[in-house]
């Protein structure tokens, strides 16, 4: 133990006043010198608390026998050459104190010894800060701490000791000679003065640390005052204080712990007395004035920060410029259906709508509840093509620069339709710094405090499904040692997979479809973007008219977009209502009687046809195959090179169709929008020679094939292409391409004619037959609109699948042109309540079913409004039969329904019962052992409202467990059911207490009970003899269900004995593993109604 006493105190010394790289320079050397296993040395790498590092090197040099410790010694001389021959430059600013730093040398006494010698701890500090930017990003990519390593990595650790017998043994030894350490009397000594410490008795050491802060105080130059307080969370050095401006740190040399990535959370001390202005690098001037002499941010650090606020906060030119707020709501992804494991966006009723009434702030914040210490935070905002989100990524980076998101230091606003970039490697520095609206040079000083601080870091991933057409991104390895050039696939594959830049915010915009949004369920918070109201849209069309100058027409604007109610709905979608706007201020410029098109096609030929008037010949064609072909790889992004011509190049920026993509290289161009791109690949479709007849159905994607799938990824085309092949050549087709497509266009035609007549609407899901509504109307052909609308059935189901707002609009149409009556089940649609109310008072519409709480909310709006008409309509129409409760919610929403009818049944104006009380016939009640028990009396309460319910199934496969109690509730009300014929109570932990008090209330139900089902209770042998005392007085009971309980032979005797006076009976099914088989054959002997199945 003297050898290990001699050992401990240098190897202190040695980490202590060093930097992190020279210490991992020294167990290099170790593992070159053979002193170390590389199972060991990685360990050791990764261990963060300073103190067990020094003890396990200095056991190790103990078990090596180091003579002499050369080692050590050769440490000490290699760290002390570099200050040696520091920059010139430097002997200014480091003065004395650099001198004072190199003489730490033969210190042996600590911590101490140190204190009491001539260094001085601010130049030490600033020693740290001044280290080079290159060498620190080696040594902070490390691997992550050992409080963060997952169980992968532990087991495969496990495994790699497990099969080499050297490093277990190493191992072993280790263990032993660690165990003697600490048994030393010494260290229980010293173990046990701070175990007194820690109680309370400060009076011990009070005049110690009086004493050396004397010392100390004449040592320090001015620091703040703030500095000076005793830190309470060091148990071992109690004289020395913070560093300046440095939370965390005991020691005045010491880097602090929010600078090491790799230090673990109980290694961080409380920042409470630290304000978001010190944090932040762009403070005030009072902030500055309290901070002392010593400035938190380097002058290149707070330049590139203002001049990365100064790019965000530029006002966006034209259009881009106009901001109509759109909700964000919670969103969750699950499978789209049993076989698959795909997922898709949940679709919530629109009560159940969760708004992020906060904003920004409420999305920023919405993953800390669950989010690990220093683990990266993953945020997900999706939403189709066109729905604004690129739009509020933009805001969000707005809003830091304006100084509303002061937790973070750094944003970086990355669109990911400019990383489709092939071949070339980058470092993470490079990817910040070619990026963004105006790219700007990000430094190593400056990547440096990015990279230390990674929790003060947002980066926000804009158009993410960009990165699709990059395959195996997800699934790429890239660690957090970032020192060499890697693929932009292996990068973001880092971010994604928390490994670079551990600790960060990434906030990613997506659509819900593709293969990205397949990797998001395990994100830490999603959200999705709700689109456009009908007033928002208003409103959008109000401002973009204000800013193009045409104030005087922003009411002849709106009238034209009520009078065409198909483009209003789509105006949902914020890049449909700027085509709207565009193509009103253009239409209203020509004068004179106009109006706006009726359909999507006739709104971008109206758009695109004047601007292909004075095209390049072929340009558009080039184009427009370009768009196809990105689309089928998943890409909205091509190079100047790849078009026919620089004419067609400036052509095609000039009238908008393609735009410079910020921060792609030189020649990178992007589509204006996703929907322009859409509709271009379309008109490729129409004109191509190259697509073969048989081949053009596949595009509609409505009867997609088993095997090769198209993929739609361009989901907007087959409405365009319809259209394109249907209209009018000379109004569609025509004013883009001139009339010599007529001819191959007529073919087209009659190929996707025969195709549509075959299809059977009846047979298609939900989500293709609303498709098949939408290309069809686009084709403004009567005759084919009339077929399809013929062949729809009577019973439409829609269940799980979104209705939107242009959705609704079209079954609305197909519904009243059909001209006779259908039945709606709404329910987990998602649709809004305008929408609901407009689908349901169609007089065409004689049943429906809709969420209870959409319903609830409906009514109340009707009534506000007056429209008692639509109100009694909607009365009489909606149904809940049959219901089943899923969740206390649904309970819940039953009640309200039936307060509802109370309501109305003590108003004077009505009176009656609500239909859809009245006509229910059977009821579920399906909530699983933890709810049901909880929501099971609120259904007890009003269950004697439903006067024609009938079946009653209180069984779930996961088990309800109403128990005893449960049934002595349910059983006063037996009375008032005066129309159930079927009970289930099967697998509710029923016991015979349960059984005698329902046998006590059958008698209620004899003139209407057909079924009692028991299954799966545990009914004993006085529970079934009550039951088999009331089965005669049951005069209608056709079938008991008693299997599956823990009655013996007594009770199954009892029943077969009263069975025989029950010839109204038909069965009785009383298996029981506790009965002897031979027992139950005798009695089905003596009564053949009884079943053992």
């Amino acid at each position: 133990m003297n050898h290990f006493q001699t050992i401990l105190p240098r190897v202190r010394m040695l980490l202590a006043g060093h930097l992190p790289s020279q210490a991992r320079a020294l167990l290099d050397s170790m593992l070159e010198r053979e002193l170390l296993s590389r199972e060991y040395h990685c360990a050791l790498l990764r261990e963060s608390d300073g103190e067990a590092l020094a003890r396990k090197i200095s056991l190790t040099l103990l078990e090596k026998g180091d003579p002499g410790l050369a080692l050590l010694r050769w440490a000490w001389g290699t760290w002390q050459a570099p200050l040696a021959e520091r920059d010139p430059d430097d002997k200014d600013r480091a003065g004395s104190g650099q001198c004072a730093a190199m003489e730490l040398g033969p210190l042996e006494g600590g911590y101490l010894e140190l204190l009491n010698s001539n260094a001085d701890p601010l130049q030490l500090y600033h020693l740290y800060d001044q280290m080079d930017p290159a060498r620190e990003e080696i040594e902070l990519c490390s691997e992550p701490d050992m409080d963060t390593i997952n169980c992968e990595q532990f087991s495969r650790l496990l495994c790699d000791m497990e099969g080499d017998e050297e490093t277990r043994e190493a191992y072993a030894n280790i263990a032993e000679l660690d165990q003697y350490v600490f048994q030393d009397s010494q260290l229980e000594g010293l173990s046990k003065g701070i175990f007194i410490e820690h109680i309370g008795l400060e009076e011990m050491i009070g005049e110690t640390v009086e004493t050396l802060e004397e010392k100390k105080s004449q040592k320090r130059c001015e620091v703040p005052q703030a500095s000076q307080v005793l830190p309470s969370s060091s148990p071992a050095i109690h004289s020395l204080p913070k560093s300046p401006e440095r939370p965390g740190s005991t020691s005045p040399f010491a880097p602090s712990a929010a600078d090491l990535p790799g230090m673990p959370e109980p290694a961080l001390t409380s920042r409470a007395d630290v304000t978001e202005e010190q944090m932040s690098p762009t403070r005030s001037p009072a902030a500055h004035e309290v901070s002392g002499q010593l400035p938190k941010w380097p002058e290149r650090v707070e330049k590139f920060c203002s001049a990365l606020r100064d790019m965000y906060q530029a006002e966006p030119a034209g259009p881009e410029g106009i901001l109509v707020e759109v909700e964000l709501v919670r969103a969750r992804l699950e499978r789209s259906s049993s076989k698959s494991q795909e997922r898709e966006l949940a679709t919530p009723d629109w009560a159940e709508r969760q708004p992020a009434r906060g904003g920004l702030a409420e999305v920023l914040l919405a993953g800390g509840d669950h989010r690990r210490p220093r683990e990266t935070q993953v945020i997900a905002v999706l939403g189709k093509a066109g729905q604004g989100k690129s739009r509020w990524a933009r805001e969000a980076s707005r809003a830091w620069a304006r100084g509303q998101l002061p937790q973070y230091d750094f944003v970086f606003y990355l669109p990911c339709h400019c990383l489709d970039r092939g071949g070339d490697t980058y470092r993470l520095q490079d990817l910040l710094s070619s990026l963004g609206p105006r790219p700007l040079p990000v430094d190593d000083e400056v990547f440096s405090y990015v990279w230390r601080r990674p929790d003060r870091v947002l980066l926000i991933l804009d158009a993410s499904e960009g990165l699709e057409g990059q395959d195996g991104l997800l699934h790429s390895a890239c660690g957090p040692v970032c020192t060499e050039p890697h693929s932009v696939r292996g990068l973001l594959a880092g971010l994604f997979q928390r490994k670079l830049l551990r600790g960060c915010t990434l906030l990613l915009t997506a659509r819900p479809r593709g293969r990205l949004a397949q990797s998001l369920s395990k994100a830490d918070a999603l959200f999705e973007v709700a689109g456009f109201s009908a007033e928002q849209a208003k409103t959008y069309l109000t401002r973009y008219l204000e800013r193009a100058g045409a104030t005087e027409r922003q009411e002849r604007a709106l009238e034209l977009l009520q009078g065409q109610p198909f483009l209003l709905s789509h105006c949902h979608s914020p890049t449909l209502c700027r085509a709207v706007g565009q193509l009103s201020e253009a239409l209203l410029e020509l004068g004179g009687e106009t109006e706006l098109p009726s359909t999507l096609t006739g709104l971008y030929v109206g758009l695109l046809g004047p601007a292909t008037r004075d095209s390049p010949p072929g340009a558009l064609a080039a184009l427009a195959r370009l768009a196809w072909e990105l689309g089928r790889r998943r890409r909205g992004t091509l190079l100047e090179s790849q078009l026919p011509s620089a004419e067609a190049r400036a052509w095609a920026v000039a009238k908008g169709l393609v735009q410079p993509a910020p921060g792609a290289a030189a020649v990178g161009l992007a589509f204006s929008s996703f929907l322009l791109q859409c509709f271009l690949g379309a008109v490729w479709l129409a004109l191509s020679s190259d697509i073969k007849d048989k081949e053009l159905p596949q595009y509609l994607a409505l009867t997609p094939r088993k095997k090769r799938p198209y993929d739609n990824w361009l989901e907007g085309a087959p409405r365009f292409l319809a259209g394109l092949v249907f209209q009018p050549h000379a109004d569609c087709l025509g004013a883009l391409a001139g009339p010599a497509a007529a001819t191959l266009k007529d073919r087209k035609q009659k190929v996707l004619t025969r195709y549509l007549k075959r299809l059977q609407p009846g047979t298609l899901r939900a989500g293709q037959l609303l498709e098949l509504l939408h290309c069809t109307r686009e084709t403004l052909d009567a005759g084919l609109w009339q077929h399809v609308v013929q062949g729809l059935p009577a019973r439409l189901s829609f269940v799980g699948t979104r209705l939107t707002p242009p959705h609704t609009y079209v079954l609305g149409s197909a519904l009243e042109a059909a001209g006779r009556d259908f039945s709606l089940d709404l329910c987990s649609t998602g649709i809004d309540p305008p929408g609901l109310g407009s689908l349901v008072g169609l007089s065409c519409v004689t049943h429906f079913r809709a969420a209870l709480s959409d319903m609830v909310g409906l009514w109340e709006s009707l009534q506000q409004r007056g429209e008692a008409k639509l109100l009694r309509a909607v009365e009489e129409k909606f149904t809940i039969e049959p219901f089943k409760a899923k969740s206390v919610k649904d309970v819940e929403d039953l009640g309200n329904l039936v307060q509802i009818q109370r309501t109305r049944s003590s108003s004077e104006d009505t009176a009656g019962e609500l239909p859809a009380v009245r006509d229910l016939k059977k009821l579920e009640f399906a909530l699983g052992p933890v709810s049901g028990p909880q929501a099971f009396p609120k259904l007890v309460r009003i269950l004697e409202a439903f006067s024609s319910l009938q079946h009653l199934d209180l069984d779930s496969l996961s088990e309800n467990k109403i128990g005893d109690e449960g049934v002595e509730q349910l059983s006063a009300t037996f009375p008032r059911l005066k129309a159930l014929e079927t009970l289930n109570l099967s697998q509710n932990n029923i016991t015979d207490v349960g059984a005698c008090k329902l046998a006590e209330a059958l008698p209620s139900l004899a003139a209407s009970l057909l079924r009692l089902s028991l299954y799966n209770n545990c009914i004993c042998d006085m529970g079934a003899e009550s039951l088999a005392h009331v089965l005669p007085d049951m005069g209608s009971l056709r079938v008991l269900d008693v299997q599956y309980n823990k009655f013996t032979a007594a009770g199954a005797q009892q029943l077969a004995a009263s069975l025989r006076k029950c010839p109204h009976v038909e069965t009785l099914a009383m298996w029981t593993p506790t009965i002897p088989f031979g027992v139950h054959e005798h009695l089905q002997q003596l009564d053949s109604r009884i079943s053992l199945k």
